[in-house]
Formats: structure tokens, C-alpha cells, sequence
């Protein structure tokens, strides 16, 4: 007798089975643009715009502009149009692009390794005169940034900076970006190794390279000989830092996978060591492998720390070795060791392996303009060789001063209101560029930073502990507040009366270096923004009150109590 079929479940919903449709590799085949961004780079890579620039947009004006180019290929020339004037931050996520856009432009010139002639800087200060209406801020990978651009003049700026050796090509984009290096490459007593010569290689190779021109996202590199770590190489896509090996000697260790923005990771060793002849093939790997392996069907998870957390970095390393080296297997090799300073900004005066000294002096908040620039380089000159740097924190330095110019000099600086001796608050505030031009911003930052900073010297004289406050106009972490001792992520809050106003979520206790880890959130704690010097010198005399000897502010906000925080 045949079996009795059972019956089926009669309320059970049959559950929709629907297909992953991948992560958009092409190394998976996956070619078809998943989004509008993929799909406009499929459509013209980003490098051609600069002919349509040169010879339609300059010629016709703003707006004879195509959307598609204005809001997207313009990027791998550096251009981003800049915030309209008078929209408020409450404004910024609801209107469209189109009415956030300015008929101005942010310009933005690599500076990779942070290298400058004094000519080139002096070019830098005339283009921010003649063009710019004064500005040039110096950012926090070693860039400069000018405002108030017209595309009318932007083949003229080319031509100027072309000249003098430097270029904005890629300084935005789904591309490589700045290569950040140590400012005192080449020229530090204490360095393990000189990593200019594989930053210039590495550069030869992809720049203007459209085998490199279309990456998921944008892709940032540090490489730096350097003991103190000086280029943040955690929160990098691909660093090179330098180490000695037992055997091999002075190399590079190699780090991929890190950032921030709204979903920060630090970046990863693979524990190879690298000597430097080999570092821009291992370059040019990581970089072919978020090429095709990066994700790009959805925007927000088109970064390499998405695939290197997924991956891990055994696998990272086994494909980049067997796919992309040729089977050549890496060298294992040691981990950095510690930094024996806290501040890694090459501040103040110090001896170069020639016996000269460089000089490192701070900006307010990196905010500089074309006239002190031009000044800057005429000091450089007078006390130096010629030879200036950008450095990862907003500060600038003059090499190759004679021991007996070293006081006239930093006394000249201190006239221009740029101080080789500044307090812990003037060394350890950044700002973005926040809501003055920034179409992402919400809340103002360049001048809120440059005030607390007064107000802070004012109230605390006395303070010199290493400290760094890092202010954000939005959660994009461009200012790398996640790692901040105190960082400030713009927001709008309400104030006492219930209405709301400019302020910031605090993030405390963050650091870089190999005690590296992201701040501290306490629940429910945001600030306004006329309420931040009071809140800051709150926690810091509480800080200065409970610490332990020798305790870093960042171990010490980690072990508070909420109720010391707030």
C-alpha cells in the first residue's frame, strides 16, 4: 500500500527567496555599474574632463557646465563646487545638489610627502591672491586648498602650478589620492629610512595612469621612515612604515584597510617587511586589488577596510602575493615600535642629520591665506635652503636652518602669527573646512576652533599636557575626530530654551600610534557650541585632578566615570 503524501502546512507563508547579486567586483565578473557613480565612470573616465574644461567650460562659464561632470569627473582635477552662501546646516541633508552648489569652487593641490620649493609656495600664495580671494588652507594630509574658484580661471591656475611642478590631478575622485609622506623625510636625525625615492616611483606609476583612474572609491597612501609614525598610517588604505628588520635591515611594514568617515577601522599589518626597491610593486598590488576586488555596488561600503575586514589579513596578503606579485612571497617581519615622543608634529626646533635645524611652526587650525604664504617663503629663503613642508596636522616647517638663524627666525614667524612655540591648545586643534564652503557641513568650524583656542589659553595657561582636539562640521570625520583626545563632531542640538542651535557630539579618549583606538561616546552628552570652551575646561581640570602620574588624557577618559565627562 503506498504511503499517505503528508499535507502541507496550510498558514505557512512561503518565504521570498531572493538572489545576492554580489558585492559589484569585477575580479567576480560583476561589470554592469550597480549605481549612478559607477555607471557615469563607466560612461567617461574622470581624466578626460579636464579637456571639456580646458576649452568649453573656462570659455562659456558655470553654467554651461554638464551636471555629470560638475558633480562627479570634476573631482579627478580637484574641483568641487563650494556651499552656497547663507544655507544653514539644518539645510545641508534636505535640499538638492543643484541648490547647495555655489558657481565657485574648492581647488585642491597635492602636495604629496608635503614637499615644497619655496618658488612653488610662492606661486601657491599669488594664485590665492589673484584667484582666491585670499584663501589656502592647509589640510590634514599635507594638501592646499583655495576657494572661491572660477572656472573661468581654472586653465590659467593649471598653467601657473604646472609650471612650478605641481598639480591637482586625482587630489579628489574615485582615484589615488595624495600620497602623504614624512615632512622630514630625507632630513631627520632619528629616521630608519628615506622614503622619498619609492613615494616618487610610486607616484610615476599611477598618476595619469588609467589603469588606476577608476577605483570603487578614493584611495589614500602614507609611507614615512619616520620613528614618531608622523602620517597616521592607521587610517590609511595602504601605509608604509618604517622598521628594521633583524636580518634584512631598515624597511617598511605594511599596513592596509584603514579609515574613518561613519564607519571607522584601523587599518591592519600584514606583517611583511618590505625593502624600499620593492615597496611600488607592492604599492601598485594593493592598490590593482581594490581595483578588482573592491566593492562597487554600494557606495557606502566602497572602501578597502570593507573588503580587508572581510578578507582578513592572511587572505589580503596571500592574493596580493600570489595574483598581483608574481608568487612572490613577502619577507615576515617585525612591527613598528613604540614612539618615545607624545606629539608627533615636528614642532618647535630640531636638529638635522647635516647639522642644520628645521623649524616647525602652527597655523591656527591649518587656516592660512596667499599674502602670509608668500611671507613664509620669503623667511624660508632668508633662513633657509628654499625647501618647505605641510605636515599631517596643519603645521608647516622650514628646513635647512643655520643654528644661529634659528631664534631670528622663529621670532619672525611669531610676527606673521605663526608660532614655533605654541601651547598645547594652538598645537592640538584641527578643523575642517566646515560650513563656510563645505556642502556636507552643518555646523562652523575654522573660526570656532581658532576662538576656542584663545579661550582655552586664556583659562588654562598653565596646561601642557599633549592634547589634541579635533572639530568636525559633519560625521564624515575629515578632522579624524574618532581619534582625537577630545573630538567634536558637528551637529545641531538644542540649547537651554528648547531651540536648536549649532553644537557637537564629543568623542574623548581617542588615539594614533600603537596605543591606537577610537573615542569614547557618552551617552547623551552634546555641547553647543557657546558651551564648548566651558565644557573643555571642565574635563581638563577634572583630568588634571584624578589622573595618575604620567597618565595620557586618553588612558584616563577611557577609566572615567560618565559624571566626569559630562
Amino acid at each position: 500500500m503506498a504511503a499517505t503524501p503528508p499535507k502541507p502546512a496550510a498558514a505557512t507563508p512561503r518565504r521570498k527567496v531572493s538572489r545576492h547579486r554580489g558585492e559589484g567586483q569585477w575580479a567576480a565578473g560583476h561589470f554592469t555599474p550597480l549605481n549612478g557613480n559607477e555607471q557615469a565612470k563607466k560612461d567617461d573616465d574622470g581624466l578626460n574632463v579636464r579637456t571639456r574644461i580646458e576649452t568649453i567650460y573656462s570659455k562659456r562659464g558655470f553654467d554651461s557646465i554638464d551636471p555629470g561632470d560638475l558633480r562627479g569627473r570634476m573631482r579627478w582635477w580637484g574641483l568641487y563646487t563650494q556651499r552656497k552662501p547663507g544655507i544653514d546646516g539644518g539645510k545641508t541633508a534636505v535640499l538638492e545638489p543643484e541648490e547647495l552648489d555655489d558657481e565657485y569652487f574648492m581647488l585642491r593641490v597635492r602636495i604629496d610627502g608635503g614637499a615644497l620649493t619655496t618658488g612653488q609656495l610662492r606661486v601657491i600664495g599669488e594664485i590665492s591672491q589673484e584667484f582666491a580671494r585670499g584663501t589656502a588652507d592647509i589640510t590634514d594630509r599635507q594638501n592646499v586648498q583655495f576657494h572661491w574658484i572660477r572656472i573661468e580661471d581654472v586653465p590659467g591656475i593649471w598653467e601657473r602650478l604646472e609650471g612650478v611642478g605641481l598639480s591637482t590631478i586625482t587630489a579628489c575622485g574615485d582615484s589615488p589620492r595624495v600620497m602623504i609622506g614624512s615632512p622630514v623625510a630625507g632630513i631627520a636625525e632619528d629616521e630608519i629610512i628615506d622614503a622619498t625615492p619609492a613615494l616618487e616611483e610610486m607616484k610615476r606609476r599611477v598618476l595619469n595612469n588609467k589603469a588606476y583612474s577608476n577605483l570603487p572609491r578614493k584611495f589614500k597612501t602614507a609611507i614615512s621612515g619616520s620613528p614618531l609614525l608622523d602620517v597616521v598610517h592607521e587610517i590609511n588604505d595602504v601605509s608604509f612604515v618604517g622598521v628594521r628588520h633583524p636580518e634584512h635591515g631598515p624597511g617598511f611594514d605594511v599596513w592596509v584597510g584603514g579609515g574613518l568617515s561613519t564607519n571607522p577601522k584601523l587599518g591592519v599589518r600584514l606583517g611583511a617587511w618590505v625593502p624600499i626597491e620593492e615597496v611600488p610593486d607592492v604599492y601598485e598590488g594593493v592598490i590593482s586589488i581594490f581595483r578588482d576586488y573592491g566593492y562597487r555596488r554600494l557606495r557606502t561600503r566602497a572602501r578597502l577596510k570593507f573588503l580587508v575586514a572581510d578578507w582578513g589579513a592572511e587572505k589580503f596578503r596571500q592574493v596580493l602575493e600570489d595574483e598581483y606579485l608574481g608568487g612572490r612571497k613577502l619577507i615576515d617581519g617585525p612591527a613598528p615600535e613604540q614612539p618615545v615622543q607624545r606629539w608627533r608634529d615636528h614642532i618647535g626646533a630640531h636638529r638635522q642629520r647635516d647639522g642644520r635645524f628645521y623649524v616647525g611652526f602652527a597655523p591656527r587650525v591649518g587656516r592660512v591665506d596667499g599674502a602670509t604664504l608668500t611671507k613664509v617663503a620669503d623667511l624660508a629663503e632668508a633662513h633657509g635652503s628654499g625647501r618647505v613642508r605641510t605636515t599631517v596636522e596643519q603645521k608647516m616647517i622650514i628646513l635647512d636652518v643655520e643654528e644661529g638663524q634659528v631664534d631670528s627666525l622663529v621670532d619672525e614667524l611669531e610676527a606673521l602669527d605663526l608660532t614655533a612655540r605654541p601651547s598645547t591648545f594652538r598645537r592640538g586643534t584641527m578643523a575642517c573646512t566646515g560650513i563656510e564652503f563645505c556642502k556636507l557641513a552643518i555646523v562652523e568650524t575654522k573660526q570656532r576652533g581658532a576662538q576656542l583656542i584663545d579661550e582655552l589659553e586664556r583659562r588654562l595657561p598653565d596646561f601642557d599636557e599633549p592634547l589634541t582636539i579635533n572639530l568636525n562640521g559633519c560625521p564624515n570625520a575629515c578632522a579624524r575626530i574618532q581619534v582625537a583626545d577630545i573630538g567634536l563632531k558637528g551637529q545641531l542640538v538644542l540649547d537651554d530654551n528648547g531651540e536648536q542651535v549649532e553644537g557637537y557630539q564629543v568623542h574623548l579618549g581617542g588615539a594614533l600610534g600603537l596605543e591606537a583606538g577610537f573615542g569614547r561616546k557618552v551617552r547623551g552628552l552634546k555641547v553647543t557650541s557657546d558651551e564648548l570652551p566651558d565644557y573643555i575646561e571642565r574635563v581638563l581640570k577634572r583630568f588634571q585632578a584624578e589622573r595618575e602620574d604620567g597618565e595620557r588624557f586618553a588612558a584616563w577618559a577611557s577609566r572615567a566615570s560618565e559624571e566626569a565627562l559630562s
